[in-house]
């Protein structure tokens, strides 16, 4: 199951009308498998953040949405970035290193990056591309789905993300609440959407075995996962990528081995975080690891209800 939670929201979500201004997914890629969304436009007027579900999936000031990729490895292998709708480039910027947050981008907040104009005052933004990517020019006409580049880790950024800015008339407008009237509990049913995305109030983004512990750089690389491993390893580790936790969130952890199961446990969440891992194993025995496929289990709980979940498989040798 991956990105189970507001299945009702998500059925309730209308497309926009026939004539009207429509968006398509700015990201090649298969939401909620290949990609995610992290964080969404905030409506809080004030110096808190509200995404348009009145929950806390934005930050202060976040003017779009971020979809994001699961690791590096599969920005390093290319995602495209596609035209949400047919437009004429209005500007473009390119030749700003992948480096993520860090000197020389607070004037350069969305890195490299592409401005599209559809006409009745509407615009469309992506930012953070790939240095070298771009594939439009300016005053280039465009049609939805043309790739514009590909996703990158240039300006401001965190995570390996396109981030899609929609604005008319100059003003920001969320594509999931486009009248910006949010009623908390009964959210907006039609939206800029052309086919209703799935939204999901945090997730799991990747898990994998390991020897040990690995470290956070490891996980958000794509490099720390092994699906062999010796029999002989110091410890068989299971570990889970997630987002958008909450105070009060869980992470249950499992591992069933050719024996049967091997671990369990539920770790505690106690503060929100936009992206965090866990992990949970056991060291070698004397005799070592019965030999066999393994398979780890990581599920996101709240309120007592799976947010996600994920599996995980090695085979020990």
């Amino acid at each position: 199951m991956r990105f189970a939670a507001l299945t009702a929201l998500c059925s309730l979500a209308m497309p926009a009308m026939a004539g009207e201004f429509s968006l398509r997914q700015p990201i090649d890629c298969r939401l909620g498998e290949t990609c995610f969304v992290q964080q969404y436009v905030d409506h809080d007027p004030g110096p808190g953040a509200l995404d348009f579900t009145c929950g806390p999936q934005s930050y202060d000031g976040h003017k779009g949405t971020d979809f994001g990729l699961p690791s590096f490895a599969a920005m390093r292998a290319g995602v495209n970035v596609l035209a949400s709708a047919p437009g004429v480039v209005m500007g473009l910027r390119d030749g700003e290193p992948d480096t993520g947050i860090g000197p020389g981008t607070q004037d350069k907040e969305c890195g490299n990056g592409v401005v599209l104009d559809h006409g009745d005052g509407w615009q469309t933004q992506y930012c953070h591309m790939k240095r070298g990517s771009v594939t439009v020019r300016k005053g280039q006409k465009v049609e939805a789905g043309a790739m514009l580049g590909q996703v990158g880790f240039s300006g401001q950024t965190q995570f390996p993300h396109v981030h899609l800015s929609v604005r008319r008339n100059g003003q920001v407008v969320d594509p999931f609440d486009p009248d910006g009237k949010i009623t908390c509990g009964t959210p907006e049913t039609r939206t800029l959407w052309q086919t209703p995305l799935p939204v999901s109030p945090g997730g799991m983004i990747s898990a994998g075995f390991a020897p040990q512990v690995p470290g956070f750089d490891a996980v958000k690389d794509g490099s720390a996962g092994d699906e062999q491993m010796s029999a002989q390893a110091p410890a068989l580790v299971v570990w889970g990528y997630a987002f958008g936790s909450r105070p009060g969130d869980s992470l249950r952890i499992e591992i069933i081995g050719p024996d049967g199961p091997f671990l369990q446990t539920v770790t505690p969440l106690d503060k929100a975080q936009a992206q965090f891992f866990r992990a949970a194993g056991k060291k070698r025995p004397t005799q070592g690891f019965t030999q066999g496929r393994y398979q780890g289990y990581i599920a996101l709980i709240r309120n007592g209800k799976i947010v996600d979940d994920i599996t995980a498989h090695v085979t020990l040798r």
